[in-house]
């Protein structure tokens, strides 16, 4: 029977008789244990950040694919992607099972559906040149699994984020990301390492890839969004920092162009 270290018992008893102060210690404790693990699972990810690279070049797109926690979380990451790095909404997806309600409330039995996945891909024309990438803590999900199933009998490159081994989802994929973080705090509450585990490879995969496909020069968001007022002072300082003209000067032609990378262009070109 496959064993999931997610549901494991925790390694804390009693917590409700232990003070806060021995609540956050544990916690923390647990926590720190996350960055160690990915640390060694590098490589995987790695193999997952070079298929996304190679097929969004060609003019793919990435998928994230879940339910509950996970798929908030790739959500997230999806729908940070166009003000931070300046692409477009559709090159970053990210789809949960039950559909837009179930980002803010529980949708009953909406991962148990095994058909679901894969019909919610089917709406944006999923293809070869996509990549899909599902992500479960617990790598049992049928609503995640039997989207990579679809996929891959359609030769559509699939990955995973799981934190359990030997998972059906880590089975299922072509390129697994597995974070074994070991048992929760809190036993079964994989919204605590496990999400933490999750949070930190989705920043890696997309900060790595749009880096990768040149969204990012030196270390500066060139390509952000100016959606508020700290971007466009964020914008300013790029400009100032890059060229030396006074601030006033620099927001003027930050405003004029509405990109930084843009803006350093027309100074550079002299216009």
């Amino acid at each position: 029977m496959f064993h999931k270290t997610t549901e494991s018992d925790s390694l804390y008893n009693d917590l409700e008789q232990k003070s806060t102060r021995e609540l956050l210690v544990g916690i923390n404790t647990e926590d720190q244990k996350v960055p160690q693990i990915i640390s060694g699972i590098l490589p995987a990810i790695e193999e997952v950040v070079e298929q996304t690279v190679s097929h969004l070049r060609d003019g793919g797109r990435l998928f994230y694919l879940g339910a509950g926690t996970s798929g908030r979380l790739g959500i997230v990451d999806a729908s940070e992607c166009p003000p931070t790095f300046g692409v477009p909404h559709e090159m970053v997806i990210g789809l949960i099972a039950g559909g837009d309600q179930a980002i803010r409330k529980a949708v009953e039995f909406a991962e148990d559906d095994k058909l679901q996945g894969w019909k919610d891909l089917q709406e944006f024309q999923v293809d070869t040149k996509d990549v899909v990438i599902g992500i479960a803590a617990s790598g049992t999900t049928p609503y995640v699994i039997g989207a990579l199933e679809q996929c891959n009998a359609n030769n559509i490159v699939t990955g995973c984020i799981t934190c359990n081994a030997d998972s059906p989802l880590a089975k299922t994929a072509k390129y697994p990301i597995v974070a074994v973080v070991g048992p929760e705090f809190v036993t079964g509450s994989s919204r605590m390492k496990a999400g933490t585990a999750q949070k930190l490879i989705l920043n890696m995969i997309t900060t790595a890839t749009m880096i990768r496909l040149g969204r990012v020069k030196d270390n500066k968001m060139v390509d952000m969004q100016l959606s508020n007022d700290k971007l466009v002072e964020r914008g300013t300082r790029m400009i100032v920092e890059a060229t030396g003209l006074p601030e006033s000067e620099a927001r003027a032609q930050l405003l004029k162009h509405q990109s930084v990378r843009d803006a350093l262009q027309a100074i550079n070109d002299g216009k």
